[in-house]
């Protein structure tokens, strides 16, 4: 896997489970180190068929790209020291991972044998943690909802049975996250929200809590949406939002913007999205939170060249890690939990996009966003 040659820490482990009967696969990524008592961050994704027919798809290969992301997660949280009490007091001994299932038909969430899946998965996970000596965390991601059952959530039904798996609602934190970094972006940039057109990329959680942010903030802003979803479309449509289907994503990125949210299910940025970015001359800002956001290397450079400042996603979207760490952390310790604390914390996310924003500009983009915001924080 080549792209583990560019990461900051390719001390990548997997742990590979299959299922004999029904052939399902699970794959536990981890930087962990065997009997080290870390805890490894990252959320437990049943991976859809948009992902498991994807080119060149196994559960391996997505569980160790977004293990990498989340570690550069919490490489970020680490230098801007953003993050909840507890986060804050154990970083030190927080490593990036994730989980990754390819069910079979009829097993994903939702369907006949989802409880079975479920159950598999969580005998996997103790005996990652029975044998390698590290606790896994895990949290919401693409593939969870209401069971077969008509009652139970996938997220609670996992928690009674793995204290590893959290429930809060990461969503909330992390388009929280998005947002104030958006707005830091925007500030260092010399834009105004209140007079700026905003194009939002994936109306899932996430992507609507941003959108509700900006509009009960700033009711002049314009947003757009691109958004796969065709009820989520007509509710966007009756809110005032003018939408787009994936299928017109490039005329959506030739509109008039002055930034870009990415929130979709992964590989928004392709090269000729980044080509489009690139083209439209009013667009100054790419962010989001999206994982698995660029399939190629480099293409970051692409927008810098074109005057674009581009915050790598793995920062936007680190808001919904320290929530699941918090709430695990808590747990474990008998403390309540409060979401809140990690709302207040996504402040932070402001003023480092700002500062690092003002930077690069001043610097004529020279930079890139990772090397001046870790030169911001290094003073």
């Amino acid at each position: 896997m080549p792209e583990l040659a560019e990461s900051r820490n390719p001390e990548v482990r997997v742990y590979r489970f299959t299922e004999p009967s029904r052939g399902w696969t699970l794959s536990v990524a981890s930087h962990a180190v065997p009997g080290s008592q870390q805890l490894s961050l990252g959320g437990f994704r049943i991976a859809p068929v948009e992902r498991t027919s994807a080119p060149g798809f196994t559960t391996d290969r997505e569980a160790i790209a977004l293990a990498m992301g989340m570690e550069e997660k919490i490489h970020w949280s680490r230098v801007i020291g953003v993050g909840g009490p507890l986060v804050l007091r154990d970083i030190k001994r927080i490593v990036g991972g994730k989980c990754v299932l390819a069910p079979s038909a009829g097993a994903h969430v939702g369907e006949p044998d989802d409880q079975a899946m479920l159950d598999f998965a969580i005998s996997c996970f103790k005996e990652v943690e029975r044998t390698a000596g590290f606790h896994i965390t895990t949290g919401q991601d693409l593939g969870h909802g209401l069971m077969h059952d008509g009652r139970t959530q996938s997220l609670q039904y996992l928690n009674e049975r793995f204290r590893g798996s959290v429930v809060a609602d990461t969503s909330l934190p992390t388009g929280e996250g998005n947002y104030q970094l958006l707005l830091g972006m925007m500030r260092g940039a010399g834009l105004s929200v209140d007079r700026a057109a905003i194009g939002i990329i994936g109306a899932g959680n996430i992507g609507m809590q941003i959108l509700r942010r900006l509009r009960e903030d700033h009711p002049t802003v314009r947003v757009i949406v691109c958004e796969a979803r065709e009820s989520r479309c007509a509710e966007l449509e009756e809110m005032g939002v003018r939408t787009w289907a994936p299928q017109a994503k490039e005329d959506f990125l030739c509109q008039p913007i002055d930034a870009l949210v990415v929130n979709a299910a992964g590989g928004t940025l392709d090269r000729r999205a980044v080509e489009l970015c690139a083209a439209n001359e009013r667009l100054r800002i790419v962010c989001g939170s999206e994982n698995l956001v660029m399939p190629e290397a480099g293409l970051e450079l692409a927008l810098r060249r074109a005057e674009k400042v581009y915050a790598p996603t793995e920062l936007g979207g680190m808001m919904g890690y320290l929530t699941a760490a918090e709430e695990y952390l808590s747990r474990v310790e008998g403390v309540p939990f409060d979401v809140h604390t990690l709302l207040e914390a996504a402040k932070r996310l402001e003023t480092a996009g700002y500062e690092t924003t003002a930077r690069m500009i001043a610097n004529g983009l020279e930079e890139s966003f990772e090397d001046a915001v870790t030169a911001v924080y290094a003073r």
